[in-house]
């Protein structure tokens, strides 16, 4: 830094004369210069054409100021020559080596260096620092990119300062407060871009999460979608499955009940020809079974509650069946309640119900009882309903009790019961009579 300062004519110090800028009067055009040109240093000819040119334009200007002051322009020509060969080989020519973060270092560095001895020897030779801080930010990766931008400011400062003199402290403090105020501001740009471009990075990369977060959105709803329409379909089926169960229960306990209670009425009947009394009341019971059997039918259709069940409490419509069952059968039937009686849904009521008709029904197809009680008992979190009788009773276990009426009494009874969250147990054996208890849930605990 203590290099001879060459005596010239032109006076660098004027704001109206092209200076390198600083403390003088040049500082705004070469600032002017410099922001420019990192604006544009995206542009391919900033890095490839305008060095060029601004290193020729600083070295013809270098002839007449050499030959003004009397010295001659050949050693920084000879300087500008070998910067621009520099340029040329590492930059130019060979543009798969600007990838390459150690030989752009070295390349910037010996921009730099070659740089300041011109800076020393012609000061204006300071207006060529734009061009090499375009390749500090362009060339450099962070952080050793501060140490670049800080080196061409020590250039640019350096530049700036050739009137300071540099043999006391105050000229030396002036000097380090102007290579500071070149460096401060280049540096801080560079951090400024060093942010912006991680912020830019993290959105792009945001961005394509979000696009992958979308995409696999879309497949799982395209997933969704087809899993809603087998849902769909399984759910059709099984309420078609479901429909098809509660008819063939609703025909069983309604329909098939009653065409068996009618044979039953024709056959006794029949053989009472010869006793009219007897004839005329079985007769009689034939005809009321088939119109309560229409009536059960037509209200299955629709799913009406059961006649017994339009007009009183399930207590009530279990007497009132009991109470026909014996007249049709001839078997005693005796109805009792305990505990303190509560409404029910209507679907639980009517599933104790039909298990107390199938129940009555199988009575008197198969056991050959005499008597029969029906228990029904509201107890604290659930209704039980027991159906005693004290018939011949039957192995629960053996193959042939569960094919005794076609195979569906029972299940139709488990089907209506465990439709309920209920439970439905069988217990019988053969000459100890049978009973068959369910239980369902009240409101409160099946919910």
């Amino acid at each position: 830094m203590a290099a001879p300062r060459p005596t010239t004519t032109l006076d660098l110090t004027r704001p109206a004369r092209l200076t390198p800028g600083g403390v003088e009067g040049g500082s705004v055009v070469a600032t002017r210069v410099r922001s420019w040109m990192v604006r544009r240093a995206g542009g391919t000819p900033v890095l490839t054409v305008l060095p060029y040119l601004l290193l020729a334009f600083l070295a013809a200007i270098t002839v007449p100021v050499q030959h003004a002051n009397g010295a001659s322009p050949i050693v920084e020509l000879v300087l500008a020559a070998a910067l621009a060969g520099w340029m040329l080989w590492l930059f130019t020519l060979h543009p798969g080596w600007r990838d390459r973060p150690v030989v752009m270092a070295v390349f910037l560095a010996g921009v730099v260096a070659v740089t300041m001895v011109l800076v020393l020897r012609a000061p204006w030779f300071g207006f060529f620092t734009p061009a090499a801080y375009v390749y500090a930010y362009r060339l450099v990766r962070w952080p050793g990119q501060l140490v670049a931008v800080a080196a061409v400011a020590v250039v640019a400062g350096t530049a700036q300062a050739y009137a300071v003199p540099l043999d006391d402290a105050a000229g030396i403090a002036t000097y380090a407060a102007i290579v500071v105020a070149n460096a401060l501001p280049m540096c801080g740009y560079a951090w400024l871009r060093q942010n912006l471009d991680r912020q830019d990075r993290q959105r792009r990369q945001a961005l394509a999460e979000v696009r992958a977060a979308n995409e696999r959105l879309a497949a799982s709803l395209a997933d969704n979608a087809a899993l809603h329409r087998a849902l769909l379909d399984q759910a059709h089926q099984a309420g078609v499955a479901a429909e098809r169960q509660r008819l063939a229960r609703e025909i069983h306990d309604t329909m098939a009940q009653g065409l068996t209670g009618i044979v039953t009425q024709l056959q006794a009947a029949e053989q009472a020809a010869d006793e009219p009394v007897r004839w005329r009341r079985h007769f009689a019971a034939a005809t009321a079974l088939a119109r309560e059997s229409l009536t059960e039918a037509r209200r299955s259709v629709h799913e009406l509650r059961p006649e017994p069940l339009e007009t009183g409490r399930l207590s009530e419509a279990l007497a009132e069946v009991a109470h026909r069952w014996s007249a049709r059968s001839g078997i005693d039937a005796q109805v009792t309640t305990t505990g303190t009686v509560r409404p029910m849904g209507t679907d639980a009521e009517v599933a104790l119900l039909r298990v107390a008709q199938e129940a009555l029904a199988n009575v008197a197809k198969h056991a050959g009882a005499g008597r029969v009680g029906v228990t029904l008992s509201y107890l604290a979190h659930e209704v039980a309903l027991d159906v005693r009788d004290d018939g011949r009773g039957f192995d629960p276990t053996a193959p042939a009790a569960r094919r005794t009426d076609g195979g569906f009494g029972l299940v139709a009874m488990r089907q209506r019961v465990e439709a309920r969250a209920g439970e439905l147990t069988v217990e019988s054996e053969p000459g100890l009579g049978t009973t068959i208890s369910a239980r369902i849930p009240t409101a409160e605990e099946a919910g």
